[in-house]
């Protein structure tokens, strides 16, 4: 009883960082999936959001405009991946290690080189925090970081429903073919790039606020959460959200069900220090399933392609 009382007290918290997640983790589709790029600029992006937001909060800025240059700051970070990778000829995965790496840096620098910088609730007016998200009340951070879900999925479905988008997703799925339609596809490899990480830098933002902190490690790992996002949303609603939309939803869904399930485990009284080894299980978990669902697949298909061939041959 005292296990499911304590889960039911924890769910509000998992579902608030599961939506903050959420959008960081559609930035990751975008790259992932529409682009098929290999971004690693996210670890540092995440990190560099939470450090412009937090310090421009402390200096006296409105917390939408801390949010807006947030935002910038992770565009300018994937516009630099992308030129690592479209003019120098870096591969994708290495421009992005290069990127996050010099993130490291620069986000220390942004915040006063310090590694931590606190954001108090009471000392500033934050757009949310996780002190109210158990309370039903208007200061509760989940109406908001809905309303935000909802808004960068209603403008990415516009978007890549235009011109632009239409191509974008051209370079993704055949960026050969792209060209020969005289699409500039290194132009739109750095678009994606800039939206991607833009999107991800606003999660960091929103995360900072939540938690009344920025940290210079709060994006470490963060890729592998996105992509277990990613895949859960894949995995569980593949087959039912057809819909463009309605995929970027899922995905935000699945970083809400990753973090519930990880607030199950740790509700069984499994030692915090595993938490890294906790996450690496589930999203292996969840990569696996695919691969097991079409190993069974193809085990059911082909003792009945055998019969029915036997049966031609009589």
């Amino acid at each position: 009883m005292s296990f499911l009382s304590s889960l039911m007290n924890a769910l509000p918290g998992a579902a608030a960082q599961g939506l903050a997640w959420g959008i960081m983790a559609i930035g990751v589709y975008i790259t992932f999936r529409i682009l098929d790029v290999a971004d690693l600029t996210v670890d540092g992006s995440l990190a560099t959001g939470g450090a412009v937001c937090v310090m421009l909060i402390r200096g006296g800025f409105n917390p939408w405009i801390a949010l807006l240059c947030a935002m910038l700051a992770g565009m300018l970070a994937g516009l630099v991946t992308g030129l690592f990778h479209t003019r120098c000829g870096i591969p994708a995965i290495l421009a992005g290690i290069l990127t996050q790496l010099a993130l490291y840096s620069i986000n220390l620098r942004i915040m006063d080189s310090k590694a931590n910088q606190a954001l108090s609730v009471d000392k500033y007016p934050l757009l949310l925090s996780q002190r109210y998200v158990r309370e039903l009340s208007i200061n509760n951070p989940l109406p908001l970081l809905l309303l935000f879900t909802a808004a960068v999925i209603a403008i990415l479905y516009w978007f890549f429903g235009t011109e632009k988008g239409s191509s974008l997703r051209a370079t993704g799925a055949n960026p050969h073919m792209a060209r020969a339609q005289g699409i500039n596809t290194n132009s739109n490899i750095v678009l994606g790039l800039m939206v991607s990480n833009g999107l991800v830098a606003l999660s960091g933002a929103l995360l900072a606020q939540y938690q009344g902190s920025s940290d210079i490690n709060m994006g470490r790992g963060a890729i592998v959460i996105g992509l277990a996002a990613v895949i859960i949303g894949e995995v569980i609603f593949g087959k039912i959200f057809t819909n463009f939309g309605l995929t970027l939803l899922a995905v935000s869904i699945g970083a809400i069900i990753y973090y519930i399930v990880l607030q199950i485990v740790l509700q069984l009284g499994l030692n915090t220090n595993d938490l890294k080894l906790i996450t690496a299980l589930i999203v292996a978990v969840f990569l696996a399933i695919p691969y097991w669902k079409s190993k069974m697949f193809r085990r059911k298909v082909q003792p009945q392609s055998a019969k029915n061939g036997g049966n031609g041959h009589a």
